[in-house]
C-alpha cells in the first residue's frame, strides 16, 4: 500500500470515529432528562472515543526498528598469538 493511500485510510478512520463521538455527545444532551442510563453510556463513549480514535488512526505503517544512523561499531582488533611477540632486543 502506498503512503498516500495509507494516510487517506487513517484519516478516514479518524473522521468516522469523531463523527460517532459527535453523535454520542448529542445523544447525551438529548437523553439526559429522558433516559439517564443511556445518556451516561453515551457520555462515557464520547469521552473515551478520542483516545481510541487517535490510537486507531496512528496504527499503520510501522517501520522495523534499526540502529541509529550515527551508530559506529568499534573496530575489531585481531588477537596476537604468543609466538608473535618478540622483545625489542631479539629483533637484530
Amino acid at each position: 500500500m502506498g503512503l498516500q493511500e495509507d494516510v487517506r485510510g487513517r484519516q478516514r478512520r479518524y473522521v468516522i470515529s469523531m463523527a460517532i463521538r459527535t453523535v454520542s455527545v448529542i445523544l447525551t444532551v438529548v437523553l439526559w432528562n429522558v433516559e439517564r442510563h443511556v445518556a451516561v453510556v453515551t457520555l462515557v463513549l464520547g469521552a473515551l472515543l478520542p483516545y481510541v480514535a487517535v490510537v486507531i488512526a496512528n496504527a499503520g505503517r510501522e517501520s522495523t526498528p534499526t540502529l541509529p544512523s550515527n551508530f559506529i561499531s568499534s573496530p575489531v582488533r585481531p588477537a596476537l598469538d604468543a609466538g608473535n611477540l618478540k622483545k625489542s632486543s631479539d629483533q637484530s
